[in-house]
């Protein structure tokens, strides 16, 4: 569809200055580290739940941490 939005990801930059391991935040959020890689790649779009999550475990909010593009 013309002019989809996309999910951009800032969890790389956030979990970095949070000075946590992938390994790390993925304990926290209860999920696999795996997990955290592809969202943090782009592969994977969380569901709602687990945005939540992150965004708990970093202390933010899931609007810090993933945002729409045109």
């Amino acid at each position: 569809m013309a002019g989809e939005a996309k999910l951009g990801v800032r969890l790389k930059d956030v979990r970095t200055k949070a000075g946590l391991t992938q390994a790390e935040l993925a304990n926290l959020a209860r999920v696999s580290r795996k997990t955290i890689n592809t969202v943090e790649n782009g592969v994977f779009i969380p569901s709602t739940v687990l945005a939540l999550r992150l965004a708990s475990a970093l202390g933010t909010t899931v609007e810090a941490l993933f945002f729409l593009t045109d």
